[in-house]
């Protein structure tokens, strides 16, 4: 995904550029209200979020906010340390998507980025039109919830087919496991982590691909991608 990062602090811009990348996010670095605006020139520009510093140090956060929903539908997320209901429901009123709160733990704001995302995608009538993911032999059918391999039904269970769905959303990219287990059983991490375990195990087993989901030490899981 193509994100743009709206940020006049370039240290905190390189680092959160960084993790951001290591997350499988092409990121695009404005430092200006401005520069963000040029960036998003035709419609969009084909940026999946926008992640819009406040603080800025040529217009007001919230003016740039208002004037990106004019131009492009792109997701926004304000990031600010103004942590009163006031200026969150200001930021909201203005069309901004969502709003994080510095200081922020990083798996929540991935976390957020991944949830816009998807939101978005679901009110997209062309994001609606795909209704399968193909990866190698793997066939996901999403309405159906059935998944096959060479054409061969796979039964999962409910839990199976949501983490494997995810995964399968964005091959390649690390999901964490806090964001798995928030996104698949609707929880915390803590105590869930030996279910994430198992469950990764026994994907593995029935789908006979022991290496389509990698393990990455001391994060989380990705999918990879087989060939045909």
């Amino acid at each position: 995904m193509r994100l743009l990062l709206v940020e006049d602090d370039n240290h905190v811009a390189a680092a959160l550029s960084a993790v951001l990348a290591r997350h499988g996010f092409d990121v695009t670095h404005a430092r200006s209200g401005e520069e963000a605006l040029q960036a998003l020139v035709p419609e969009g520009a084909g940026f999946g979020v926008v992640l819009l510093d406040l603080g800025l140090p040529d217009q007001d956060g919230y003016e740039v906010c208002g004037k990106i929903r004019k131009r492009t539908s792109t997701p926004v997320i304000m990031v600010t340390a103004r942590s009163d209901v006031r200026s969150r429901i200001h930021g909201l009123n203005l069309g901004a998507d969502d709003y994080v709160v510095k200081p922020y733990d990083t798996g929540e704001l991935l976390a957020r980025i991944h949830a816009v995302s998807r939101r978005t995608a679901h009110e997209d009538p062309a994001a609606e039109a795909e209704t399968a993911l193909v990866l190698g032999p793997v066939r996901i059918e999403l309405p159906t919830r059935q998944v096959s391999v060479d054409g061969s039904i796979v039964q999962l269970t409910r839990k199976e087919f949501d983490l494997l769905a995810l995964l399968a959303q964005r091959p390649g990219v690390v999901f964490r496991r806090e964001q798995i287990i928030s996104e698949v059983w609707r929880t915390s991490w803590e105590g869930t982590g030996r279910t994430l375990e198992v469950h990764v195990a026994s994907l593995r087993a029935k789908l006979r691909m022991p290496a389509l989901i990698e393990t990455v030490r001391g994060v989380g899981y990705r999918l990879v991608a087989p060939s045909s």
